[in-house]
C-alpha cells in the first residue's frame, strides 16, 4: 500500500468513508478518548480544524477504548460528547483498535510508516497523533504528550 488514500474507514455513523475523499488535504489523523488525562486536546484539535482546514487541512478523529477503557461509550455517546463538551466539527469515525490482531488497518499502516520510539510500532496511548502530507504519505508521529498547538507550524509548513 502506497498512501493513505488506499483506505477507508467507518465513520461514527457506520457510513463507510475511502479515505480517497480527503485527497489533496493535509491529515492529522488521532486515536482519541473521552475519559482521558489528554481529553482536553479535543479543543485544540477544533481550534486546528477551524483555523486550517480552509486552506487544506483535514483533522481526523478515531475514538479507541485499548488504554485504560478510557472511550468506553457507542458512537452516539462518543459524537455526543464530543459535540456537547468540546464543539468538535471535525470527522469523527467509528471506535477502532489501534494495537493487536484487531487493529484497523489504518493503524497497521501509519504504525509501520511512522514508527515510534525505539522504532516500536506500537501506540502507546490515547491522542497519538499522525501527520499526513497531500500525497497521502505518512510525515511524522507526535507522542500524546505532544499538544495540537506544537504541531500546528508543522501542519502550517505543508499546507
Amino acid at each position: 500500500m502506497a498512501t493513505v488514500y488506499d483506505l477507508s474507514a467507518r465513520d461514527i455513523t457506520g457510513k463507510d468513508v475511502p479515505l480517497a475523499d480527503y485527497r489533496n488535504k493535509v491529515l492529522l489523523i488521532v486515536n482519541t478518548a473521552s475519559k482521558c488525562g489528554f481529553t482536553p486536546q479535543y479543543e485544540g484539535l477544533e481550534t486546528l480544524h477551524h483555523d486550517l482546514s480552509p486552506r487544506g487541512l483535514a483533522v481526523l478523529g478515531f475514538p479507541c477504548n485499548q488504554f485504560g477503557q478510557q472511550e468506553p461509550g457507542d458512537a452516539a455517546e462518543i459524537a455526543s460528547f464530543c459535540k456537547l463538551s468540546y464543539d468538535v466539527s471535525f470527522p469523527l469515525f467509528a471506535k477502532v483498535d489501534v494495537n493487536g490482531p484487531a487493529a484497523h488497518p489504518l493503524f497497521n499502516w501509519l504504525t509501520e510508516a511512522a514508527r515510534g520510539v525505539l522504532g516500536s510500532r506500537a501506540i502507546k496511548w490515547n491522542f497519538t497523533k499522525f501527520l499526513v502530507d497531500r500525497e497521502g504519505r505518512v510525515v511524522e508521529r507526535f507522542a500524546p504528550t505532544t499538544t495540537p498547538q506544537a504541531i500546528r507550524p508543522r501542519i502550517e509548513a505543508l499546507l
